[in-house]
């Protein structure tokens, strides 16, 4: 039987995360995301996914202290992307001084001391080369912040405010983690190989950069952006809905009821109403497109996504859209290299078989 896509084919056994679409549920490690949001750092979130229990405060304390040495580049990730071509995109930097730091100090097995420091490297090489290809002169990392805080202060040099540090860091724990995706199921396969965790995590790079995985959420954007002001919400939303338009930010392929994700960023932005335009513009676009989804499409049950409040958050902090990615692919790292660790714990290599629908030819006897 073909399944195009691996579509519902069962890959792996893990015990990272679990993903209920029916019920509106995402798991990491038994515990709800979107109850970890309310009282864990991004810190504290990618131990129980590393280590498979919640930090003690000891624990946590090594774990940031290890996060903390390991944001600085190396003088050779700096030459490499002095180098690159100034219209490289971002995800290719990545991918690029990613692989770079894949010396013999990476083999088989993979540890989890190797996918602390790739974690803490990203957010530094998305805000050295952003910077960069921007004219300005990349911060230092400050040891004093933490990991989600100091990106965004790596990005723009100043300190962030707790609205905007609550609304990414809530982002980042909800997107640490998603099942066997495409990008993570490419990083499981190349591990599969008993290859080096740096390889996995270039893999699984690539995959992310493609426009159908982790696409930046532009249209919900633009959809804000023409909504305006809150007046403005239902009349907008009731045009796009009667020229069937498709209304960005709602839906989802898995969840078929509430993206657990979006009510936890949602609950998150009420914490700090009033704090940030934008912020407050999307809860309100929100409310009003449900009351009117249920009014001229009765039945549809249709929601809206971790993208929709995503965009809001990205917009408040004036992130550029191709900000968007990298952003997501520096919280991914958490869940890409947990299930390369898994991988590597009871290996078998990857080898799916194929259909051929070609033709059989003879070839003439001379």
């Amino acid at each position: 039987m073909l399944n195009q896509g691996l579509k519902g084919v069962v890959a792996a056994e893990t015990s990272i995360s679990h993903i209920d679409g029916e019920k509106g549920q995402l798991i990491y490690r038994g515990y709800e995301a979107k109850d970890l949001t309310k009282s864990k750092s991004f810190e504290e979130v990618a131990f129980l996914l590393w280590f498979g229990h919640l930090p003690s405060a000891e624990e946590l304390e090594k774990l940031n202290g290890q996060l903390i040495k390991n944001r600085y580049l190396t003088e050779t990730m700096k030459q490499v992307m002095n180098h690159l071509p100034h219209n490289m995109e971002i995800m290719s930097v990545i991918r690029t001084v990613i692989s770079a730091e894949g010396t013999t100090d990476y083999g088989w097995k993979p540890t989890v001391e190797q996918a602390i420091r790739l974690t803490a490297l990203v957010p530094t090489i998305i805000a050295y080369w952003y910077n960069k290809i921007n004219g300005k002169s990349a911060s230092e990392p400050n040891d004093t912040y933490s990991h989600v805080e100091n990106y965004l202060y790596m990005l723009n040099g100043t300190k962030p405010t707790k609205a905007q540090v609550d609304g990414l860091e809530t982002y980042m724990i909800l997107t640490v983690e998603h099942g066997m995706n495409a990008s993570t199921f490419s990083a499981r396969v190349t591990a599969s190989t008993e290859s080096d965790l740096v390889s996995s995590i270039t893999t699984a790079i690539g995959t992310m950069k493609g426009p159908l995985h982790g696409g930046a959420p532009s249209g919900v954007i633009q959809l804000l952006e023409e909504i305006a002001t809150p007046d403005n919400a239902d009349k907008v939303i009731r045009e796009k809905i009667n020229n069937r338009e498709k209304l960005m930010g709602f839906g989802h392929r898995v969840y078929k009821t509430h993206d657990p994700r979006a009510v936890a960023l949602r609950e998150t932005l009420l914490a700090s109403k009033g704090e940030d335009e934008w912020l407050d513009l999307a809860v309100h676009v929100e409310d009003v497109a449900i009351n009117v989804l249920n009014e001229l499409k009765p039945g549809r049950a249709l929601y809206t996504n971790v993208e929709f409040y995503a965009a809001a958050i990205m917009k408040s902090i004036d992130f550029d859209p191709d900000l968007f990615t990298p952003t997501f692919t520096a919280s991914r790292m958490v869940g890409w290299t947990a299930h390369v660790l898994e991988q590597a714990e009871n290996n078998t290599i990857y080898r799916p078989e194929s259909v051929y629908v070609g033709e059989m030819v003879e070839v003439a006897e001379k």
